[in-house]
């Protein structure tokens, strides 16, 4: 189907319809389906950029799982550039987010642990844009950067999802303010479960036309109804499979999708393992039984959120977008899933650094596969280029383009950091990622920070500032099971790989002693 032309009358700058658009804000968040522009606009790609929180790579068809029920991110996958070895910058939300959406390390942009708002003057992918001004800018769904219900950092429509995060508003924000997912719900019926919100739990287990995933959909879809003639960027961001561990769709896979990790069964002495992370050693991690139903419920979730996506790619089609659309699909972390007998992230197991990446390119080569490390730190410049945008000054990352335009780059080896998840709006994100300390050792642990480099051959070498390091052959031990950082006959390779990780950090700023 071919974009729909607006009425002639109906023409006028972009700039100034934001002027008039300001005393309509209520029907900004609903995103009507109004064209707002003169015509078709190809000169430049837009950008539809699918995000889940907490998905493992292994939960879909390109990294080596077809028995997951995913048939539309199965679909995008093989039409895309899929990176197979894709890392975040901090396995944990908001450092992770933030990376993602300003091209910043975690030390440099602030944003270190959870609830830790992005600051104002930091720009995000839109505000990195040249032309900015004539793009129409949405976010859907989970922010996690500051003032969650309130439109930021050059996205100029907003519909939020989350309501547990008024504690860390801003001074002068209302914190009675609720999300647009609240709003929804009320108009269909429903009724505030806990202290007039809805609750997480409430959310996972109406049924799959009022969850999360299905209002997204809807917002998204309504989104590119209105702007389907002008040049977008369009953030829809699920919190699906994050906790909690229930889906509307529990039922839908059979414990074999997801088979239990080898190092649930069998890990390292304890002795090898840091003690920060033996701490997280803990129920439901140890149970095998509860693990299944997790893991099931888990791949409901994103069962739920690939029907939100199909439904929102199905759009894409129909208004004749997809050929002139960068599509990107990713997770800011993964989640241990009883891997390590631990759950959750925060960790510098593959289980939660590592996650599923791709990116559908206009006129780019399905079914291509970049098997070099991918960073989240390289997203902003990579997009920025693939737009046809100037790079930005001060990026940490670099371009991968070529690699998605068929092109190929020198493999170089990829860093991840970990610093202590404390934010003003309280530790970990609500599924147990605080370490419960009883003594001075733990409580030490507990603070504990780490630099992480894993290489192109698939060395990996975790340097901790207090706790106990790791290093890691992948090529011969995959699930990461036997530390080889305090053993004979390492100490050459773990010295080279400790200097690039220094060199790393001196070329960054990043001033930790590891």
């Amino acid at each position: 189907m071919k974009p729909i032309p607006s009425p002639a009358s109906s023409r006028q700058p972009r700039r100034q319809f934001l002027r008039q658009a300001a005393v309509g804000a209520a029907a900004a968040v609903a995103f009507p389906a109004v064209l707002r522009s003169a015509g078709a606009r190809r000169d430049r790609p837009n950008l539809l950029f699918l995000w889940t929180d907490q998905q493992r790579a292994d939960t879909l068809a390109c990294y080596g799982n077809p028995r997951v029920q995913a048939p539309n991110l199965n679909a995008l996958a093989a039409q895309s550039t899929v990176f197979d070895r894709a890392y975040v910058a901090q396995p944990v939300c908001t450092p992770s987010r933030s990376a993602v959406m300003t091209g910043l390390w975690p030390h440099q942009s602030g944003c270190t642990g959870n609830n830790i708002a992005l600051r104002p003057d930091t720009r995000c992918f839109p505000e990195l844009l040249r032309d900015r001004a004539d793009y129409a800018t949405g976010y859907i769904g989970k922010w996690h950067l500051g003032d969650e219900a309130f439109a930021q950092h050059g996205f100029n429509e907003w519909a939020s999802t989350e309501d547990g995060y008024s504690r860390g508003f801003s001074a002068g924000r209302d914190r009675e303010t609720r999300s647009a997912y609240h709003h929804w719900l009320l108009a269909k019926g429903h009724k505030p479960d806990k202290k007039g919100t809805f609750s997480r739990d409430y959310a996972v287990r109406v049924p799959v036309e009022f969850g999360k995933p299905a209002f997204q959909g809807e917002r998204a879809c309504a989104f590119l109804d209105q702007h389907r003639n002008e040049p977008f960027v369009l953030h829809v961001n699920y919190l699906e499979p994050h906790t909690p561990y229930h889906s509307p769709l529990n039922a839908l896979h059979s414990p074999e999708a997801l088979a239990i990790d080898p190092s649930f069964a069998r890990d390292d002495d304890p002795e090898q393992i840091p003690l920060r992370y033996r701490l997280r050693q803990s129920s439901p991690g140890n149970n095998e039984a509860k693990l299944r139903d997790i893991r099931t419920h888990y791949l409901g979730n994103v069962a739920c959120v690939d029907r939100s996506i199909g439904r929102i790619l199905a759009r894409l089609e129909q208004h004749g977008l997809a050929d002139n659309t960068i599509i990107v699909f990713t997770s800011d972390h993964g989640d241990q899933l009883g891997a390590h007998r631990m759950v959750g992230k925060s960790v510098m197991y593959e289980e939660s650094v590592r996650i599923p990446c791709f990116i559908k390119v206009p006129g780019g080569r399905g079914g291509h596969r970049v098997m070099s490390p991918w960073s989240h730190i390289d997203m902003t410049p990579t997009l920025l280029d693939l737009m046809g945008q100037p790079a930005a000054q001060g990026l940490a990352g670099r371009s991968r383009a070529a690699e998605i335009r068929g092109g190929t780059a020198p493999a170089q080896n990829v860093f991840v950091q970990w610093n202590v998840n404390e934010g003003p709006g309280g530790k970990g994100d609500g599924d147990g990622d605080g370490v419960k300390a009883d003594d001075e050792a733990s409580r030490r642990a507990s603070q504990e920070r780490t630099r992480t480099v894993i290489t192109p051959e698939g060395l990996k070498l975790c340097l901790s500032d207090v706790d106990r390091c790791q290093f890691f052959d992948r090529r011969k031990d995959p699930y990461e099971q036997h530390n080889l950082y305090y053993r004979e006959g390492n100490r050459d390779a773990v010295a080279k790989l400790t200097k690039e990780i220094h060199a790393w950090q001196k070329r960054v700023g990043d001033t930790l002693a590891v």
